[in-house]
């Protein structure tokens, strides 16, 4: 307790400067833990947004890729029924136009079985990849 109203003055005043000290203390560390929050949080941010860029490459580059695989087969198909066509006119009768016909559809079937496996894991492979890279984990 203080022997005089100076002393007991001095007392409060150097009570409030502690308080304020330590209230400006904690001021301080409370902003420094937000700015590494922020911090983290637009790094995480940034990351993000890079793997969801990668995707989108991906994605174009696999639209195309499947693209160009659609053609090539429509290309072999196109080609081998102009080919039975031809055969089929020249056939000398017509048992020969049916047995070139039911050739003609049982290699298309086996083509046609082919391709959609072709289509079906180039489609399974994008999947992976773009899960992979949204993840981050290829």
């Amino acid at each position: 307790m203080a022997k005089n109203p100076n002393e007991a003055m001095d007392q409060a005043t150097e009570s409030a400067r502690a308080g304020m000290d330590a209230a400006q203390d904690g001021a301080r560390r409370a902003g420094e833990q937000m700015q590494d929050g922020m911090a983290r949080a637009t790094e995480g941010m940034q990351a993000a947004g890079e793997r969801m860029k990668a995707t989108g490459e991906a994605m174009a580059d696999a639209g195309s890729q499947l693209g160009l695989k659609m053609l090539d087969q429509a290309e072999t198909n196109t080609r081998e029924a102009f080919q039975a066509m031809r055969s089929a006119a020249q056939a000398s009768d017509v048992t020969e136009v049916m047995r070139i016909q039911a050739e003609f559809l049982r290699e298309q079937g086996s083509r046609s079985v082919s391709q959609v496996r072709e289509i079906g894991e180039l489609i399974a492979d994008f999947g992976r990849n773009a899960i992979g890279q949204m993840t981050g984990r290829r």
